[in-house]
């Protein structure tokens, strides 16, 4: 599957749970329902994927996690705050970077359309 149709398919799902859920609840309720919403039409995803830091020639694991990764192809980084900041892209791009993927979506749950919530970025 190619990374727009992926992403297409998060967006979409994400788009079924804001409008059952709406905003104002916690992360992890969105995390819950956005994985349930994309096994359910057939997508693989995995939550709290564990990131290891490669350091000089070592892993470390500092315990980061990739709220949700798709078909092993797209990081979907889940947020429900009153709105996202430049540091939150940061996080998302720095997660791209030592994961060494493509593509990743920032979607902020805690806003009344959730158009106004997504960000696409690349690496």
């Amino acid at each position: 599957m190619e990374l727009n149709d992926i992403s297409g398919k998060i967006i979409g799902a994400s788009l079924k749970v804001h409008t059952q859920l709406g905003p104002g609840l916690l992360e992890s309720a969105y995390e819950a329902c956005l994985l349930h919403e994309l096994k359910k039409g057939g997508i693989r995803a995995q939550a709290q994927v564990g990131l290891p830091v490669y350091y000089d020639g070592i892993n470390i694991d500092l315990g980061y996690r990739i709220d949700l990764l798709v078909e092993q192809a797209v990081i979907v980084e889940l947020k429900s705050v009153g709105k996202l900041l430049p540091i939150h892209e940061a996080q998302l791009l720095s997660y791209l970077k030592l994961s060494g993927k493509r593509l990743g979506l920032l979607i902020n749950f805690n806003v009344f359309r959730l158009k106004d919530g997504i960000k696409r970025i690349a690496n």
